[in-house]
């Protein structure tokens, strides 16, 4: 087999994870470019591959925030050892979804061996040899890469799909209703759904897109889940199945804040995390305004405490009394006395007053959240704080998505679940 490329898909507006895809009112910061770990996603994904073995990549991107951002976190892949080519910029009037871009790149870069598909909103973990072995068997056009999740979690949620004992897809059934799904052949506790990574034969796809109605179909519409795979296989094309191990979705709040934590607990091992606490020198030599003490004095004397999971950039300025447990705080934060930090991604420049108590939430750049001992603020359940949003001390926000920019003021009683666009 020659050698193997990726394509990454780098299209949409990101809509399902704002407020962290808006870097302010009208300005869309594409999910590829989104901040995690404190590097562009897509940075993580590359060299997850390359560490795989792969060295050639092109970008199928669509809109000017999608090729721009993801163009001036890479470059042409010179910095990460591989090589970056993207789409041309006047495709994008043709663009009917991810088939199509792909089915354009093939086109564009003449390529004819095989390829790794994959979106710019996940992380993946699994073995490509492995995946690659699944696809020479029995001469699959795609094979594509399938997680379970429980009958409960896919019902009315996720597609899945029909898989015989030799792997080959027979059917895929788009987001079946618990009736529909309890009548299928599949384990309950185990049902495939697709997990947006496909292994391709470049030149068999290239013929297939050249015919007539494929090609009517992609000047339509022609997404990869929805379109694409359903045409393979209602035209008798082989698509196969190939289990891998796992699969992070980053495409909202919630499940960008649940993957940021098991991937800082070791659950994805091919990005390489250390499994301990991360602290930049500066961050410990760094003296608080309150105590005069460098945090590294603090660490030793028990007046601040770090979790395994946690990750301090640089020049982080953190009180005494602080306890962080599975967070990620970036670069010039202020942790003021007190406060309480779980599973928090605290973006750099944000400021967390006293004693403020935040669990399950995305704090955006240069972010402030005014608390007081007298006065705590509580965020939690899956709020998103945009950048420079600032919440008011006494705050209670549950659930809530603030855009960025906005205030939020103690009085005004936001509900649960609330979403400030506004």
């Amino acid at each position: 087999m020659q050698a193997l490329v990726a394509i990454a898909l780098a299209g949409g507006r990101g809509v399902r994870a704002r407020p962290l895809t808006l870097e302010g009112p009208g300005h869309i910061r594409s999910k590829a470019a989104v901040s995690f770990l404190g590097r562009p996603l897509i940075e993580w994904q590359i060299a997850a591959f390359r560490d795989q073995g792969i060295s050639r990549f092109y970008v199928a991107a669509n809109g000017r925030e999608n090729r721009y951002q993801v163009k001036e976190a890479l470059g042409y892949g010179e910095r990460l050892g591989v090589s970056i080519r993207y789409s041309r910029p006047r495709s994008d009037r043709h663009n009917t979804g991810s088939g199509q871009a792909t089915l354009a790149i093939l086109e564009e870069y003449d390529l004819r061996g095989h390829a790794l598909v994959f979106p710019t909103d996940s992380l993946f973990e699994f073995d490509l040899a492995e995946l690659v072995r699944d696809h020479l068997t029995g001469g699959a056009v795609v094979t594509v890469a399938t997680v379970t999740r429980s009958a409960e979690q896919v019902a009315g949620t996720y597609g899945t799909m029909e898989i015989d004992g030799g792997g080959w897809i027979r059917a895929f059934v788009e987001k079946p209703p618990a009736d529909a799904l309890a009548a299928m052949p599949v384990d309950p506790a185990n049902v495939p759904i697709n997990a947006g990574l496909y292994l391709i034969d470049c030149a068999r796809l290239r013929e297939l897109g050249a015919t007539a109605e494929l090609a009517a179909l992609a000047r339509r519409q022609l997404d990869w889940g929805g379109d694409l795979l359903p045409w393979l296989l209602a035209q008798g094309h082989k698509v196969r199945s190939s289990p891998i191990g796992k699969i992070g979705d980053l495409g909202n709040p919630r499940d960008y804040l649940l993957t940021m934590a098991e991937a800082m607990g070791g659950g994805y091992p091919s990005l390489g995390l250390p499994g301990k606490p991360v602290i930049h020198e500066s961050s410990l030599v760094r003296r608080d305004a309150v105590s005069g003490m460098t945090l590294a004095a603090k660490l030793a004397g028990g007046l601040v405490q770090v979790g395994a999971n946690v990750w301090i950039g640089r020049d982080v300025e953190v009180g005494p009394g602080v306890v962080l447990e599975d967070c990620y705080v970036g670069d010039e934060a202020d942790l003021h006395p007190w406060c309480r930090l779980r599973r928090v991604a605290c973006l750099d420049g944000a400021i967390i007053g006293p004693g403020a108590r935040i669990s399950d939430a995305h704090v955006g750049m240069m972010a402030q959240v005014d608390s007081s001992l007298r006065r705590p603020t509580v965020i939690d359940g899956f709020t998103a704080l945009g950048h420079e949003v600032r919440v008011d001390e006494g705050a209670r926000l549950t659930g809530v998505t603030v855009y960025p920019g906005l205030s939020v003021p103690v009085g005004a009683g936001v509900p649960a679940g609330a979403r400030l666009t506004s």
